[in-house]
């Protein structure tokens, strides 16, 4: 082999073989998406902590997905971490006549309205709390028409419903659904809404504008790097229950703002977040990695 690749090593699931062999073949080691938490030092996780800084140190190359990723490993891989944008494939996603009126039909939504989308699971902790944040920020604008599509089941589908209940004549409950429905899901609607608490960068985020929908999205961890604020969609502080519902209102109130944030977001995943734009960057990545090693 030319290189050793591992994916996502963190303080949990260190990588107990790839620095060893990496090391006797003398070839380089690289890893993707690795993380490193300084706060476990000395704690229940310290041995596989101390792994993870040893693997990140070896490493020819660290591809970070997530640019929070590179402050704590910086210090410890300096100048070999490399920037991957998050990716997909956006054909699947791309606008289709009809989508639109299909959806309405089977769930009974009014075709005059705007449609707000939420894609999230349904568990206890984060994703939970984004959904009583939405709840909350909705109950503000109910002076104004819209409807809420909701994808996504779980275990806290009772306590998600159960926030919802004073919007419950405006709310769709979609469940969850396969890639390929989801895919003809956003492309019908107007505009996704998420606070995304603590969200690493959100893969939602991505196939909505995949699909030419404009983000309200709160800004939290990585979610800047996966949505153009005030080009693609509105980032309000993460945690403000009126700012979000103020950003939704914004966009509810100018149908041509959002067709042109739709747009611009579509254009930009295609972009920059394409399948085919992160192999062209992963291929110049991974060949730099060799070469330098090689030198």
């Amino acid at each position: 082999p030319d290189a050793w690749i591992t994916y996502h090593l963190y303080y949990k699931a260190p990588d107990w073989i790839g620095p060893h062999v990496a090391a006797a073949l003398g070839i380089p080691y690289i890893a993707i998406e690795a993380s490193h938490a300084p706060k476990r030092a000395g704690g229940p996780w310290d041995l596989s902590h101390r792994a993870v800084a040893h693997a990140v140190r070896q490493a020819a190359r660290i591809v970070c997905l997530n640019p929070n990723d590179r402050a704590c490993l910086e210090p410890l891989a300096p100048g070999r971490i490399a920037l991957l944008p998050p990716f997909l494939d956006p054909t699947p996603y791309a606008p289709a006549a009809g989508a639109r009126a299909a959806l309405a039909a089977r769930y009974g939504l009014p075709m005059g309205e705007p449609w707000l989308l939420a894609v999230g699971m349904m568990r206890p902790g984060d994703k939970l709390a984004s959904y009583r944040q939405l709840a909350a920020a909705l109950t503000r604008l109910t002076d104004r028409p819209w409807r809420l599509l909701v994808a996504g089941d779980g275990p806290a589908a009772a306590a998600v419903h159960a926030a919802f209940a004073p919007l419950a004549d405006r709310v769709h409950w979609l469940g969850a659904l396969d890639e390929a429905a989801l895919a003809r899901v956003y492309p019908a609607a107007d505009l996704l809404v998420w606070p995304a608490v603590r969200e690493a960068f959100g893969m939602a985020l991505l196939e909505a504008q995949a699909g030419g929908l404009p983000v309200v999205a709160g800004r939290t961890d990585g979610v800047p790097a996966v949505v153009a604020a005030d080009t693609t969609g509105l980032l309000p502080p993460p945690d403000d229950i009126a700012a979000f519902a103020a950003a939704v209102a914004t966009l509810l109130d100018d149908p041509a703002r959002r067709e042109a944030m739709g747009q611009a977001a579509r254009a930009r995943v295609l972009r920059h977040h394409s399948l085919q734009t992160a192999a062209i960057a992963l291929d110049r990545i991974l060949t730099e990695a060799l070469c330098h090693s090689s030198a």
